[in-house]
């Protein structure tokens, strides 16, 4: 009886989705765009708690990613990375993905993209699927466009030129700390430098941001942190996002084992946050300078808010300043945005650079050109980092194949919409979501030459000859169209730290090749072209759970030596 039960309700479910598949279908043909068929919604629970497990069988399976039909690929969590810009080749520069849920239009056209990027009000964040991103408060990410002029304002502040000397010295500190427990490591190689990478990304966002200072320690030192400090506590949040997200923290509080230990660092974490947030209150009101970063201005921010709500709102009626939910939820997304993003970035180029010794070399050139033979960690910021185009080459190419987020969505607001892709004007009724597929717009054959190859000095312009170092001083560093490479957004929503991202990964750079090179352990008796191939099969095996990240690097073992 309840198998039969279970059965007819099974059926009723199919016959559903089938219904509202095709219904949907008929409203994205006319939009006079290709159709491809999604039987199962991405965002279905049960899907997504089972399609890592067929993945992982259809992994195993000795099928290419392009075997497999269209409905099959894009019902991969993070399909972009796998699909690059084969889709849009093949369908045009829009394309629309339907399920029985919604209707997504996909677009890869650089001028349709910067219509979309630029009309905020008419093409917003799909706030309530980002609702998770809400695990301590309102934010940012979260916020409607009629109230996220307020939370820019505030996130933008501390972001300044102010701050990037000290962005520049921690770096510094934090790679010279790095490196000297890579080079221990000696031949065995280093244990783990994603791990490592995590390490100098945490370090650096807490002394510049939240002016908590850490020495750096190696993977394979031993754990120096109590369990419910800040480091500790923020960690654990970061390796468990998705989990708490689903969960809430007094839910896992009661469940045994590892699970009661992630509810706690939730609720640790939040508690350091509230002292962070009442240490700095103290210290402005009795007069003294405070911290100067992050959390300055989000006191000033919750001083205007109380204000505000003490006496009332402008004649606009416009809020202002953050509630102290709001600071939370900020402070949040920076340590999860700011943290994450450059720590994978960051060890992607670690393993690229490995497999390019060439184009370590070519780093070397032009630090030591820089540098003119001084230690990079006696150089100001302001005199070093202008210098160093190379080095932001190479985090432009890691970006450009692998961006953190590999597509932007929005959703059609306030009415139907029109927009132009090429010759077709499209008239997208509200509610209608929107993907600007980052990932295929950076690897399109049609905007990059050599489009999937990587290739750091696609970005300078007036490269000089490899006998001719003088003539690095000449060199400019090469912006292609803002909507075809946009790893940090684009328009007015474009991230804040953008520059802190850029002064930390070039810190590192600078300092590690200055003086050293990495390179990839080969097994015994390896050749070069299987290390390459290893090199290659690591590279493209990502997990995008949240962000595109490695889902295995330690499959490759790195040596860090001196040159």
């Amino acid at each position: 009886m309840i198998a039969q039960v279970l059965l007819g309700c099974a059926v009723v479910y199919t016959a559903w989705s089938i219904a509202c598949l095709e219904a949907n279908v008929r409203k994205a043909r006319c939009l006079n765009v290709p159709v491809v068929r999604l039987p199962i919604d991405s965002n279905n629970v049960f899907w997504i708690i089972l399609q890592p497990h067929v993945w992982r069988v259809l992994d195993w399976l000795p099928f290419a990613w392009s075997s497999y039909p269209r409905f099959v690929r894009f019902s991969r969590r993070g399909w972009y990375f796998a699909e690059r810009a084969t889709a849009h080749e093949q369908l045009g520069p829009a394309w629309a993905l339907v399920s029985p849920v919604a209707i997504n239009l996909h677009f890869a056209d650089p001028d349709t993209i910067g219509d979309i990027v630029t009309r905020r009000g008419d093409f917003q964040r799909p706030t309530k699927e980002l609702e998770l991103l809400e695990l301590y408060g309102p934010c940012i990410s979260t916020a409607k466009w009629d109230d996220w002029p307020r939370h820019r304002k505030v996130m933008a502040t501390p972001f300044n030129e102010t701050i990037m000397k000290f962005v520049w010295d921690e770096s510094v500190r934090q790679a010279k700390g790095m490196v000297h427990s890579w080079t221990r490591a000696s031949t065995a190689g280093i244990p783990s430098y994603q791990k490592d990478t995590r390490t100098l990304s945490l370090n650096v966002l807490a002394a510049a941001g939240f002016q908590k200072s850490y020495d750096f320690r190696g993977s394979a030192e031993p754990v120096i942190d109590e369990i419910g400090s800040y480091r500790d506590s923020l960690q654990t949040v970061l390796d468990n996002i998705i989990l708490l997200m689903l969960v809430p923290f007094r839910v896992l509080r009661m469940m045994p084992g590892n699970w009661a230990r992630i509810g706690n660092a939730g609720i640790s974490f939040k508690r350091h946050m509230v002292k962070m947030l009442d240490d700095e209150t103290n210290a402005l009101n009795q007069g003294q300078p405070g911290s100067g970063g992050i959390m300055a201005s989000f006191v000033r921010a919750a001083n205007m808010h109380h204000l505000d709500t003490a006496v009332a709102s402008d004649s606009k009626g416009a809020k202002k300043g953050l509630s102290v939910d709001e600071i939370f939820g900020n402070l949040f997304v920076i340590n999860f945005a700011g943290h994450d993003t450059t720590a994978n970035t960051l060890a992607f180029g670690m393993l690229l650079l490995a497999a390019h010794p060439d184009v370590q070399d070519w780093l070397a050139d032009e630090i030591a050109f820089a540098t003119n033979g001084r230690p990079v960690e006696l150089l100001a910021y302001k005199d070093l980092y202008p210098q160093l185009k190379r080095c932001r080459a190479v985090l432009y190419e890691i970006l450009r194949l692998y961006p953190p987020v590999p597509a932007l969505p929005s959703i059609t607001s306030n009415g139907t919409q029109s927009l132009v892709v090429g010759k077709q004007t499209l008239h997208i009724p509200e509610g209608t979501n929107l993907t600007a597929n980052l990932r295929a717009m950076q690897v399109h054959p049609q905007y990059w030459t050599n489009a999937t190859d990587w290739q750091p000095s696609r970005w300078i312009s007036n490269p000089a000859p490899a006998n001719a170092p003088d003539e690095i001083a000449n060199e400019q560093l090469l912006m292609p169209s803002k909507h075809i490479f946009f790893p940090w957004g684009e328009g007015p929503q474009i991230c804040p730290g953008k520059k802190f991202a850029e002064v930390e990964a070039v810190a590192a750079l600078a300092y590690l090749f200055q003086t050293h090179r990495i390179l990839v352990k080969k097994g015994e008796g390896e050749k070069d072209d299987s290390v390459r191939e290893r090199v290659d099969h690591c590279l493209n095996d990502v997990d995008l759970e949240m962000l595109v990240r490695l889902r295995d690097a330690d499959r490759v073992t790195l040596i860090c030596k001196e040159a």
